[in-house]
């Protein structure tokens, strides 16, 4: 199983009970859509394993409260912590008009409305609390947010994000 098969669903952040159960903080806008899965992939020193759900149920907003098969102690589950979670792409929801997955969106063509094609994206960053595309324009990076209000129009049968950029903004990487 290679990990770009899949996409990141949370982290293991705490052990809930003595029989086992754990916590995961999911990373997504609508955790409704996992509560009811029937299986997992935790990534265990580099490697993709399966993990079967005996039980689920939400815990806070963002979490998760889950009962693995085969882990029924404290100390079965401390194994378990800090570990990243994934599933499968093809279980992603598709979404449509202007809302995109960051990884679908790598190498997508950027067009802006005052300087046409600006370049290729070749990473989100998504480190700090704005997230950014990153362009590749001729050997120089141009950052722009991702923004709905910069954002016109995502077409992802060719692959293109058009943009309207605040003025001056493209004009800093390229001059």
């Amino acid at each position: 199983m290679n990990k770009k098969d899949y996409f990141y669903l949370g982290k293991i952040t705490k052990k809930y009970s003595f029989k086992g159960e754990l916590i995961i903080n999911l990373d997504t806008d609508e955790p409704h859509l996992y509560q009811n899965m029937l299986s997992v992939f935790i990534n265990l020193n580099g490697k993709i394993i399966p993990y079967f759900i005996e039980n689920s149920s939400f815990y806070k907003k963002t979490s998760l409260r889950i009962k693995f098969e085969d882990v029924n102690s404290e100390e079965e589950a401390e194994c378990l912590l800090n570990k990243e979670v994934y599933l499968p792409l093809n279980l992603l929801p598709k979404l449509e008009g202007k809302k995109f997955y960051y990884h679908e969106i790598i190498s997508y063509k950027v067009i802006d409305i005052n300087h046409g094609n600006i370049g290729k994206i070749i990473s989100v960053n998504d480190a700090s609390s704005q997230s950014l595309f990153v362009i590749e324009n001729n050997g120089k990076q141009i950052l722009i947010p991702v923004n709905e209000k910069i954002i016109e129009k995502v077409d992802r049968r060719n692959k293109t994000i058009f943009i309207s950029a605040p003025n001056g903004l493209i004009e800093l990487y390229l001059d």
